[in-house]
């Protein structure tokens, strides 16, 4: 009787999707890192990660280098702690914090997610103004409408959803590694960048902009919702399992992210670094100088990309502000009301006409500040058992992490000294 109760009982949903074959069995556990990695090549990486190599060549290597190392540690953390849990970030600091607490995360949390609605609608329009010459006003409404197209994919599936995003990364990951192959690049220097050195508050705040652009609290956020109810688990063995293919789905969606964002700095590095191209710390002037320098095909790539990341980083933004408002207040507004909150920034900033590309980089900066309200209370949740049983950290892990939010508050503090004191 034991016997033919145990036979019947149904498969779980890991069993399922292992049982569609030994490749796609594998491959449905990838995915939730795609939609996080593209939030790490918005168009405030363009912005940030371009003016820094335009600058100072090759000496924010290493930034970006030890900013995408920091990320994957980031987004696995994430990526377990919504599968351990089974709830968001924002979910359990509603049910873990005082309630003061959790209203000032929430605040913050949203002016997070408007500093990253206005880098991706910013960024979004100055792409179409390069393609059609569409002015940066209309060309942000437009983007900021372009998104309920992305966003209505959910409705299919979570797989839909990922799949989309995942292709459009592909898209950027091509073209900027055909740039870079056309550009060149001296690895020597290259090398030379790895070593940790700066030059100023300038390229402090640089350095600053390029963590915020990495290091993205939205998608700290969102990320353990994505990996919460994916895949349920039904027993420890199977939470190892599914913890494994989140570890190669972050591993390989931030490095193909992190291989972007150091060709962003190598490309602005070797075609604009110490010569005389005009407006390079801008993304109009990177457009103009890439094709003076390297060719109509490579700005032509560049706009595009800039536009494609625009397009799929504004909605995972917008996904990421349901997330937010749901977990923190257990309130859902509707989609377009959500969509126009985020969007009222970056419209009032293309309409006053102030400049796009520093307003880019200023939009990083402020994610960074964002960065220690996301991750402490990961680290916090993440290292206790009686929330993550047995992916509870490591001692080591939990010790790395909290070196990774002690360096970003330092850098932090640092940096507003330096600014309201210069």
């Amino acid at each position: 009787m034991v016997t033919n109760e145990v036979a019947a009982r149904p498969a779980s949903p890991l069993q399922i999707a292992r049982a569609r074959g030994r490749i796609r069995g594998r491959l449905i556990l990838l995915g939730p890192a795609f939609v996080a990695a593209v939030a790490y090549v918005d168009p405030g990486n363009f912005a940030t990660n371009s003016t820094a190599g335009a600058r100072y060549g090759y000496l924010l290597v290493w930034v970006v280098v030890v900013a995408n190392l920091m990320a994957m540690l980031v987004q696995t953390l994430t990526a377990k702690l919504g599968l351990a849990t089974g709830r968001s970030l924002p979910e359990l600091c509603r049910e873990r914090l005082p309630r003061p607490v959790n209203r000032l995360m929430w605040g913050q949390a949203e002016l997070v997610a408007m500093a990253t609605d206005l880098a991706e609608v910013i960024g979004g329009a100055v792409a179409l103004y390069l393609l059609f010459g569409i002015p940066l006003l209309p060309g942000g409404l437009i983007i900021g409408a372009a998104a309920f197209a992305v966003l209505a994919l959910r409705s299919r599936g979570f797989r839909a959803f990922e799949i989309t995003i995942a292709v459009l990364l592909g898209v950027i990951v091509l073209v900027f590694a055909a740039s870079l192959l056309a550009a060149g690049s001296d690895p020597g220097s290259t090398v030379a960048g790895l070593v940790p050195r700066l030059q100023g508050t300038d390229s402090i705040l640089l350095a600053a902009g390029i963590l915020g652009a990495t290091v993205m609290p939205h998608v700290i956020y969102v990320h353990s919702a994505l990996t919460g109810n994916r895949i349920p688990a039904t027993n420890d063995a199977e939470r190892k399992t599914l913890f494994r293919g989140q570890r190669t789905d972050v591993l390989l969606a931030l490095a193909a992210a992190g291989t972007v964002n150091l060709a962003m700095l190598l490309i602005a590095a070797v075609s604009f670094h110490g010569t005389a191209t005009p407006d390079t710390d801008s993304l109009e002037g990177v457009h103009a100088g890439l094709g003076q320098t390297v060719g109509t095909a490579a700005a032509f790539g560049f706009a595009v990309a800039l536009l494609v990341s625009g397009l799929a980083s504004t909605s995972v933004g917008t996904y990421a502000g349901e997330i937010i408002m749901q977990g923190f207040l257990r309130r859902r507004i509707p989609l377009l009301l959500r969509r126009l909150i985020t969007l009222v920034p970056a419209v009032v900033i293309l309409a006053i006409g102030l400049d796009p590309t520093q307003a880019l980089v200023l939009s990083q900066v402020v994610l960074s500040f964002g960065i220690p309200f996301a991750l402490i209370p990961v680290v916090a949740f993440t290292r206790r058992r009686d929330l993550m049983g047995n992916l509870v950290n490591h001692p080591l892990t939990t010790a790395a992490a909290a070196v990774i939010a002690v360096l970003v508050i330092a850098l932090n503090t640092f940096l507003l000294w330096q600014v309201v004191g210069g």
